[in-house]
Order: structure tokens, then sequence, then C-alpha cells
């Protein structure tokens, strides 16, 4: 997995302390845009990984093997951050430090060094120096209490939302403006402190503006975009599998009416409180074909309607295909 040596970010280095989650997915995003990222392994790997051969977050990254609690090992990073654009660590707040690699250090050596950190919960707050992942900081933020059915236990969207959408993209977002601060007439290095409870937050800016202005409601399930809608959801087909629905505009919500054959029950959408019914009638409809036949009547109109595909089936699909995604 070497760098690649062209792309946007070509000729500039990152150095990344190496961990897990959003950290190595952050560096990874550097190194697919031309950066050319070395990962400073600790002796017997981060504890919580796969195996690195088929840790898809290590591609376009070199590697070097560096003890920190060794008597050499932070002059060894402190080398290679005195050359480098960009540092990524993502220890709690304070472990740089103690281990004579934190940004003090590193500035001292590279006045114009962006150094980059991914935490949880951010450098301070009362929760800064405790443990958490994914979840503790979307509980947190209020954005886990959007997600799921009215009435069950809010749904756990693997660590995609906090960890990738919070952290990593904020933090490579952060870097780069302060890499273009760093590199302007009169710049210089920052700490850019990214937080995946900050970012989670920050995510929900429209539905915090919309909560205020009285369009949605502080309970999961009841809303347009969160599952309340049936025109806006999954539904079951008759072989098990699903069919997602996004038919939130009058033009595409026709449609969609008139190929799934509801008839009279479309009238339906206009009266929140007979949703209920407009779903059970959605519902209905769906389970009386396969995906793959609904898949069929819906792929040439604009209905928004689409399979949900798994993981080993999205590689597949012709779209995702013809664009190599």
């Amino acid at each position: 997995m070497t760098a690649p040596s062209h792309g946007p970010l070509a000729g500039v280095r990152v150095v990344e302390l190496a961990g897990i989650g959003p950290g190595p997915f952050a560096a990874m995003l550097l190194a697919d845009l031309g950066a050319d990222v070395v990962r400073v392994d600790r002796p017997g790997g981060a504890g919580l990984g796969i195996d690195p051969a088929r840790d898809l977050t290590n591609r376009n990254k070199r590697s070097v093997l560096v003890d920190l609690k060794a008597g050499d090992g932070p002059a060894r990073v402190l080398d290679l951050a005195e050359r480098a654009d960009i540092l990524i660590e993502g220890y709690r707040p304070g472990v740089a430090e103690r281990l004579g690699v934190g940004p003090d250090a590193c500035h001292a050596r590279n006045p114009r060094l962006v150094y980059g950190r991914m935490t949880g919960w951010g450098q301070g707050g009362p929760l800064a120096p405790r443990a958490g992942h994914d979840i503790s900081y979307l509980a947190v933020s209020g954005t886990l209490s959007m997600i799921g059915r009215a009435d069950e236990p809010p749904t756990v969207p693997a660590n995609l939302l906090g960890d990738y959408a919070g952290g990593s993209l904020y933090l490579v977002a952060g870097v780069l403006a302060a890499l273009h601060h760093a590199r302007s007439e009169g710049g210089a290095g920052q700490v850019v402190d990214a937080a995946v409870a900050d970012g989670a937050a920050h995510l929900a800016t429209m539905l915090h503006g919309m909560l205020d202005a009285g369009a949605w409601q502080d309970r999961r399930g009841t809303n347009l975009l969160d599952g309340g809608c049936p025109f806006y959801g999954s539904y079951r087909t008759s072989d098990g599998q699903y069919m997602a629905v996004g038919a939130l505009e009058q033009r595409f919500y026709d449609e969609f009416a008139r190929l799934l054959g509801l008839g009279e029950a479309a009238a339906l959408r206009d009266d929140p409180a007979r949703w209920g019914e407009l779903r059970d009638a959605v519902a209905a409809r769906f389970a009386t074909r396969t995906r793959a036949e609904w898949t069929a009547l819906f792929e040439p109109a604009d209905a928004c309607v689409s399979p949900v595909l798994s993981m080993r089936e999205a590689p597949a699909h012709p779209h995702l295909a013809a664009r190599s995604t």
C-alpha cells in the first residue's frame, strides 16, 4: 500500500500516529487525495484492529515502527514532524504531551506544522479525560436520540455517523483549512481540535433549526426524515428483502403511488393523522412482489425508490460499478 504520486495534495507530507477509528480514516482520505502519509505504528499494534493487510484505511500509506516509550522514540517522531506539513494523533488529552510529541514539542521543531488532534470529547470540558466510543458521543450530542422507531430503543448506525462523519471529515476539513493558512503569507502552524461529539452535534444543524421553528418534534420516528413519514422509509418485500422509499416531493410521490398501485390510499399523504393507514397500505403493496421485481419497476422512474443492498451486493450495482465506487 504505497503512497500515490498524484492528486491535489501531492507533495503534502503527513505523519499519522497510529490509532483506531476516525484518525486512520482521516489520514486515509488525505492519502487518497495524494498526500504522502507515513503511519507511525506502535509495537504490538493498535489492540482493536483487524489484520493490517486487510485494513483498507492503511491504503496509500507508508509505515514505520516506533516505540514512543523507548528512549529514542519521541526523537524519531519529532524528526518526522520537522519535515511534515500535517501530524494527526488520536490520543486522550495530555497523552501526546507526556510522550514528548505534543504540539509544543513539534512546533519547536516545525512552526508551520498543522497538528491535528482527533478525540471523542475534545481537548477540554468535563468529559475530555473520559473513555468513550462512537455510540457514547452520539448519545450525549443528541444525535442518537433521533435514529430509530418511536416505540423502540435508538438504532445504532454502526460507527459511521460519529467516528467518520462527525470525526474524520471534520478533522480533514480543519487540517486542510489550517494548512492553507500555514502556507499563506505570514501564516503559521496551529492545533486543530476535532471532537466526534462536536461534529455529531454540528451535523444536526438543520434539524436544530427545524426544532426551533416548530417543524421538528424532539421525538424520534415522528418526523418527515426520521421514519415517521410513510413515504420516507423502508419496506419489506415478499422475499424478505427491503425497498427504500424517499418520495417526499409531490411529483415524486405521485409517480411512486402510481407504480406501487396505491389507489385511493395515496390521498392519505395529506393527512398526517392517517399516516398509519398509509404506511399499512404501502407495506401491503410491497409485500406482494420480490425486491428484484420492484426494482425493475421503479428503476426507470423518478419516484425515489431504491433496493436496499447489502455490503456484498452494493459493489455489483450497475451505477456503482460504472463509477468504480
